[in-house]
């Protein structure tokens, strides 16, 4: 049985009973779920899972090494909610199942501590983070790296710390924080959008943040980056930092309500999805719940706001065959997936080529790639699978994740195909193919 401390934390994080009854069990979730199509057992499915999740609520089953386990085996890739008659926010209840795991003694390991420390401690603090990264840029720029790779390579024994180092992502020449004005003026605006640099966007994936405002800018938008803007908190939710991640939400509503926009825009799946939900997350919060609202009514994903104007005059041809990876936290969560193929469809010359299983988790998930690589390097399979078959030379995809996983797959495998964020191919469209 459950100790009564446990019993507090459920009540705290994990969805009421109605949430929680609503799943109908039919089965539906099965064929969509990477999990579950790996291992064809019932507790590896969402409704496993459910089922798993409800019995520690009622208290009629202990939490056990079992169940963190398949709490941590997900992806939260939420494929199962596009599939579920019944609307389930799967989601949000093994969201709510980690944050319970992580306040226990499984959540109180080594490497649980250390994720915790590099959330908590680096990510959600942005100097922080800046310094780790120029630190991290210094190694991966050094003969220290190249020496590692070096030593790791000499035995088989090496060979998953040796891929897993090659999964971290490359940290950028630049920090998009620091190059980027507050305001970004236009001389004939028709649109006020604020911007989210994000924090790993921000050191390892700044191109994408400067593609992103070069072609808001071009297409009319007058655009404001807050300065002391926070990390969303996606990623502290997503793997058990529920408390944390609320913090740094509360610090971004606080830090935008500031401003008057029309929309924020967001380049990162994960980023967007976490932030459209702001307003469920304080619903109660008699402070927030208001300013939430109004803040996740406003969040666009990029290729979602350029889907609604008209911009294909600006457009160059760019004679390639491409293909278009859904991000799961895009379209599982964000139910954003023609408005990316109608931005790319307008690109003049171009040639896109429909992916089998688009909507397939490539494996990323976070950090799952990283904790969970040998699961993760079984799910890209078949994602690379699926890409080979296409013969495009660019895949297009809207989450930093997905692009370091994909990159690493594609470069493991030897195949010629560059991987592309969707604002970054719209800017060579519309910038460098002038």
């Amino acid at each position: 049985m459950i100790s009564s401390e446990e019993s507090n934390l459920l009540k705290k994080y994990l969805p009421n009973d109605d949430v929680l009854t609503q799943c109908m069990h039919c089965g539906m979730c099965l064929a969509v779920c990477p999990t579950y199509e790996l291992t064809k057992l019932e507790r590896s499915s969402p409704r496993g899972r459910i089922r798993l999740i409800k019995s520690i609520a009622e208290g009629t089953l202990p939490i056990s090494s079992i169940f963190v386990d398949e709490m941590n085996f997900c992806l939260d890739c939420q494929a199962c909610e596009t599939a579920c008659p019944a609307g389930v926010k799967y989601g949000k209840m093994v969201e709510s199942a980690r944050a319970v795991v992580s306040q226990t003694s499984f959540g109180k390991t080594f490497s649980g501590m250390i994720k915790k420390v590099l959330l908590n401690k680096v990510v959600a603090d942005h100097r922080k983070l800046k310094l780790a990264a120029k630190v991290f840029s210094f190694y991966q720029r050094s003969f220290v790296r190249r020496f590692l790779v070096f030593i790791l390579s000499l035995s088989k024994r090496f060979a998953r710390l040796k891929e897993i180092e090659s999964l971290t992502p490359e940290i950028s020449s630049f920090f998009s924080s620091e190059m980027l004005a507050e305001r970004e003026s236009h001389p004939k605006a028709k649109y006020k959008v604020a911007f989210l640099t994000g924090c790993i966007m921000d050191v390892a994936f700044a191109e994408i943040n400067k593609d992103t405002v070069d072609v808001l800018k071009e297409v009319g938008c007058e655009i404001i980056t807050p300065q002391n803007q926070a990390c969303c908190g996606s990623l502290h939710a997503h793997i058990g930092e529920m408390e944390r991640g609320l913090s740094l939400a509360k610090k971004n509503i606080d830090v935008f309500s500031s401003y008057t926009y029309d929309f924020l825009v967001s380049n990162s799946a994960g980023c967007g999805a976490f932030m459209k939900e702001y307003g469920d997350f304080f619903e109660h919060d008699p402070e927030y719940a208001e300013k939430a609202k109004i803040f996740s009514s406003k969040v666009k994903d990029i290729s979602e706001f350029l889907a609604g104007i008209d911009f294909e005059q600006k457009l160059h041809p760019i004679n390639e065959l491409v293909t278009y990876h859904d991000a799961c936290h895009l379209c599982h969560s964000q139910k954003v997936t023609e408005q990316p193929r109608n931005v790319l469809a307008k690109i003049p010359e171009i040639e896109l080529k429909a992916l089998d299983e688009s909507t397939w988790c490539c494996g990323s998930a976070g950090i799952y790639n990283v904790v969970r690589h040998d699961d993760a390097e079984k799910i890209l399979e078949r994602k690379l699978d699926n890409l080979e078959k296409t013969g495009a030379k660019i895949v297009v995809t809207g989450n930093p994740g997905c692009i370091g996983q994909l990159k690493y797959g594609i470069k493991k495998r030897g195949m010629e195909m560059k991987v592309m964020h969707t604002v970054s191919l719209v800017k060579k469209s519309m910038l460098d193919n002038k």
